[in-house]
């Protein structure tokens, strides 16, 4: 059951960049205001330049807004207290490919301050929860696609966060690993946590999202329960920006 607590809320946050040596300056997110709740499994919607990198970043904090605010569970991005509280998988993650699946992911826990005992307990955890137990002393350059996404999701859980954050996790798998992958994202929310996604796979933001947002050219324009949506819309999240709002998608 999802906490009436945020587990992110953007609050009229905008991002504006410099562009060429005049100084111009591009608006990648707009005053976009957004709460997702605790517990819920969030898909962030876009085309391409729709803002949504941009918003994962501020989020993250690798960037700083140029106005608004951003919070993770009460504490404002960029502090280290809402960093820990984050795991993050980018849609290209690079490993240490000379690593073993367990090298590699306690090599992260390391990161993240865990050690001796602890750290051990949820390398295991981790490894056996992935379903990569029988492969954690192989070497992360023997891995399949699908298994480097199960072992980036497994660094991503050593430390335990609250908030998981996953760009584009089904990029490039057969649809054996999506599957496995979205039944993590579901296990994920039925142990409590709130995830994140971007996907460009509208059968997954089904099979797995509470509730959707749309961006277009840094401005929230769709912010509904996926249940909430009509049968001939699910089958085209993105084209829903385009009927009902005039945007190119």
């Amino acid at each position: 059951m999802a906490s009436n607590e945020a587990a992110v809320e953007l609050a009229q946050l905008s991002k504006d960049f410099s562009v060429g040596l005049e100084g111009l300056r591009l608006r990648a997110v707009d005053s976009l205001n957004l709460r997702i709740g605790r517990g819920q499994v969030y898909g962030l919607l876009g085309p391409n330049g729709s803002g949504k990198s941009t918003t994962i970043k501020l989020i993250l904090g690798l960037l700083e807004p140029t106005a608004g605010h951003c919070r993770v569970l009460g504490v404002p991005c960029g502090q280290v207290e809402a960093r820990r509280l984050i795991g993050y998988l980018p849609e290209s993650p690079y490993f240490y490919s000379y690593l073993t699946g367990s090298e590699l992911v306690r090599f992260y826990g390391r990161m993240a301050g865990l050690e001796g005992a602890r750290l051990n307990a949820r390398v295991a955890e981790v490894m056996a929860w992935t379903g990569l137990a029988t492969a954690a002393d192989r070497r992360v350059e023997t891995y399949s696609k699908g298994m480097l996404q199960l072992i980036g999701l497994a660094q991503m859980l050593v430390h335990e966060p609250e908030l998981v954050i996953l760009d584009e996790p089904a990029t490039g798998l057969d649809p054996a690993s999506v599957e496995a992958v979205n039944t993590l994202i579901l296990n994920l929310k039925d142990e409590g946590k709130t995830v994140l996604i971007t996907s460009h796979l509208t059968d997954q933001i089904q099979e797995v999202c509470d509730r959707i947002a749309i961006l277009d050219r840094g401005r929230l324009i769709v912010e509904c329960a996926v249940s909430d949506l009509p049968v001939n819309d699910r089958r085209s999240l993105l084209g829903i920006s385009r009927r009902s709002h005039g945007l190119s998608v």
